[in-house]
């Protein structure tokens, strides 16, 4: 069946961070007229780093030494490879620079930056009071210039929402938190080592942050304390623990006292100066009015269709770059793709009943396989992603690119240390730079093997 085409639309993107980008990029192929709201000065989201954070809120989350946790044939759109370029990081797993450069390459290789609106905050995203379920609806945007106190409103017909995940520290629930007199800061305010020379430090969560946070402060702190909510841990933090006599391990605090004692549940304790909560971040979407409709639990943003289009108010309000524990970048081009299309009247959604069933089912079945509720949009699953892409006719995920993000998981979990540096899936590298991928352009680029 041949759909109605619809009209060109006016669509807000909030957000110039990868999601944000190829959104812009995919609603522009489409036909419809583009404007990206972005609160800082350049592209980049989360990959644009500031050094300076005491007076910046919000800012980014990436400290200084950050380097990417997959290799970057893995991390690319589908039609723009991350490759490697002549005086630039030619890492495998560069650091977070040179993924801030691959977003400015793309953003001026589609030519989207004539869309985007830099130093404008957007304080408001409504609906007109006129829109209703069943009628196409119209959204109120306000925002600000950097600066200015001038609020600028606009119409458009529809919003995607792409200002990401990693903006609103997450911190944990410890009893005597509030009254314990000495520092405490999460990691969305880390960045470089320094001052914490010569003291005595609590990481608090195993992620990838606690654990690159720990293994940079070996080299200056007395002493590191990791606190993991999951023992035991993988081989290869028990060798950087094995390797360095200032590291310790411990199970989750269970209180802390305001003469700087930091009591852990096995009844082991010690004074530390600092704690550094490595606990992740909540969704937050301060300036999105909905009336309820769309609402943040627990971290589950809901309900959501597909971890994207609020049933009620599809297509018209959608989200992009929720989803963690994928291979994000694939994932969020076809999100931006199935947006864009059906903005354009290209595909259609299910009904909103069916949508509402799908929703729950989905919230049933993790529930029934006792995953928490703020794990709702941790996927972590390749079919998922697979039939997602299946809904626009997106390419399924490459083998090679599956296979080179599983070994650089396996290599991480036993050689924490070495494994942006040392790996070996050269036959793997093989198969992935002669697939389409990689021969769309020239292939010089790529180092002899």
């Amino acid at each position: 069946m041949v759909s109605v085409r619809n009209p060109p639309r006016y669509v807000c993107v909030i957000g110039a961070g990868p999601s944000g980008l190829v959104a812009a990029r995919e609603l522009k192929k489409e036909g419809h007229k583009v404007v990206v709201m972005e609160q800082n000065h350049d592209v980049g989201g989360q990959w644009l780093y500031d050094p300076n954070v005491e007076d910046q809120d919000p800012h980014s989350s990436v400290y200084e030494s950050l380097r990417l946790t997959s290799p970057r044939e893995v991390i690319g759109f589908t039609d723009f490879p991350f490759l490697i370029k002549k005086g630039r990081d030619t890492r495998r797993f560069p650091g977070h620079s040179e993924l801030l450069l691959y977003l400015k390459d793309f953003c001026e290789f589609f030519g989207l930056r004539e869309m985007i609106r830099f130093n404008t905050k957007v304080d408001y995203v409504g609906m007109l009071e006129d829109g209703g379920f069943g009628k196409d609806l119209i959204w109120v945007v306000k925002s600000k210039a950097k600066d200015s106190d001038k609020v600028t409103s606009e119409v458009f017909d529809a919003v995607v929402v792409a200002t990401g995940q990693y903006s609103h520290p997450r911190l944990p629930s410890i009893k005597g938190m509030d009254t314990w007199k000495r520092k405490q800061m999460h990691s969305h305010l880390y960045r470089v080592p320094e001052p914490f020379r010569n003291q005595v430090v609590v990481v608090v969560g195993n992620s990838v942050s606690g654990q690159d946070i720990s293994m940079e402060l070996v080299n200056v702190a007395k002493e590191i304390h990791l606190s993991s909510k999951s023992l035991p841990v993988s081989e290869g933090v028990l060798k950087v623990i094995s390797k360095h006599d200032n590291l310790h391990l411990h199970p989750t605090i269970e209180s802390l006292h305001e003469d700087g004692h930091v009591v852990f549940v096995d009844g082991s304790w010690l004074t530390a100066d600092t704690i550094i909560y490595c606990t992740g971040y909540s969704y937050s979407f301060p300036y999105l009015d909905t009336k309820g409709i769309v609402s943040i639990d627990d971290d589950r943003v809901g309900p959501l269709y597909e971890h994207t289009f609020p049933p009620n108010l599809a297509p018209s309000l959608s989200f992009i770059g929720i989803p963690r524990k994928i291979i994000g970048y694939p994932f969020f081009e076809s999100q931006a793709i199935w947006i864009a299309q059906l903005l354009s009247g290209k595909r259609s959604l299910p009904s909103r009943d069916e949508m509402m069933k799908s929703i729950q089912d989905f919230y049933q079945s993790r529930e029934a396989a006792g995953i928490p509720k703020h794990y709702t949009h941790d996927i972590a699953d390749f079919e998922y992603c697979d039939k997602y892409g299946d809904y626009v006719g997106f390419p399924r995920i490459e083998q090679w690119r599956k296979d080179l993000g599983l070994s650089a998981l396996m290599n991480a979990d036993v050689n924490l240390e070495t494994y942006r540096d040392s790996y070996n899936d050269e036959e793997l590298l093989q198969v992935a730079y002669q697939s389409p991928h990689f021969t769309q352009f020239d292939a010089k680029a790529f180092p002899s093997l």
